[in-house]
């Protein structure tokens, strides 16, 4: 298989979803670096991964290279914080600034994780803060935004939150009461919110703002590949090798010719004579 030649970036990959994200970034062919910004080395490794151990509060634009993607995965809560404020350096100040230096560097596409209730006029404080993060990058504008909004996202933690255990379990219990309009509040796998974020990046919708809603991220997948069939007869035509039935469709040659100086390709049709010998001959 062909190899891509893309590059990504990630931050908050120490998370539930960005975990995920690296590992399948680094398997897929698609990409041949994916770069970490972190405060603290990973347990995951791998020949395409580059981890950088840096401060979020000192980050300069020497500290975000060019890349195609930056993925930002960072999130926590207030009891992890402590406090509202140093919840919100995390969740709002941090994703902003790093998005403003990837702005700086080129970077065409920003894919980030905010929260399905996200509005910075809800009543809820933390889908205000999500809100809030959401506009700023609006305004911010990125060549492309890519607005990932998971309900509960479910998956194996490292650390143990009694909210999210007490959540998952009521919505496991209310699943099938939640049809139609309600399915948006389903809970979701955050590998599988990893896996949408690369099938955005690859093939999602190239436009400056998207928001990708829960039940959208839930049914996403890599689009299938069609191979075409040939026949065996057609695969080794033995005939053609000998000389058999030339026409003269068989004698033409194209050629494509690259003209660098205007940064464009000219494709020209050349007819050449071409001489086939028989195994007899020569």
């Amino acid at each position: 298989m062909k190899l891509g030649m893309r590059s990504a970036i990630v931050v908050g990959a120490t998370g539930l979803t960005g975990s995920s994200l690296i590992e399948q970034l680094c398997e897929n062919d698609e990409y041949v670096s994916v770069i970490v910004i972190a405060r603290r080395k990973l347990h995951y490794e791998h020949p395409k991964l580059e981890v950088k151990i840096r401060n979020f509060d000192t980050l300069e634009e020497k500290d975000i290279e060019f890349a195609h993607e930056l993925y930002c995965c960072l999130g926590t809560t207030i009891k992890k914080a402590g406090s509202r404020e140093e919840f919100e350096k995390v969740d709002f100040e941090y994703p902003l600034a790093i998005a403003s230096l990837a702005k700086k560097q080129g970077i065409p596409h920003l894919l980030v994780i905010t929260a399905m209730g996200a509005n910075e006029r809800s009543k809820i404080y933390y889908n205000r803060v999500k809100g809030k993060l959401e506009q700023a990058l609006i305004e911010l504008g990125m060549q492309r935004l890519s607005i990932i909004r998971p309900s509960l996202l479910v998956g194996h933690r490292d650390e143990f939150r009694f909210g999210e255990k007490a959540g998952e379990k009521v919505l496991k219990l209310a699943k099938p009461l939640l049809v139609g309009p309600l399915k948006r509040m389903r809970s979701i796998n955050a590998s599988q919110v990893a896996k949408a974020m690369i099938v955005i990046a690859l093939h999602g919708k190239k436009q400056p703002v998207t928001i990708y809603p829960s039940q959208q991220l839930a049914t996403m997948n890599f689009p299938k590949v069609a191979h075409e069939e040939f026949t065996r007869e057609e695969l080794f035509n033995w005939q053609k090798r000998k000389g058999a039935d030339v026409t003269e469709a068989d004698k033409v040659n194209r050629e494509v010719i690259i003209n660098r100086d205007k940064f464009k390709v000219e494709e020209s049709v050349v007819d050449k004579e071409v001489t086939f010998h028989r195994e007899n001959e020569k």
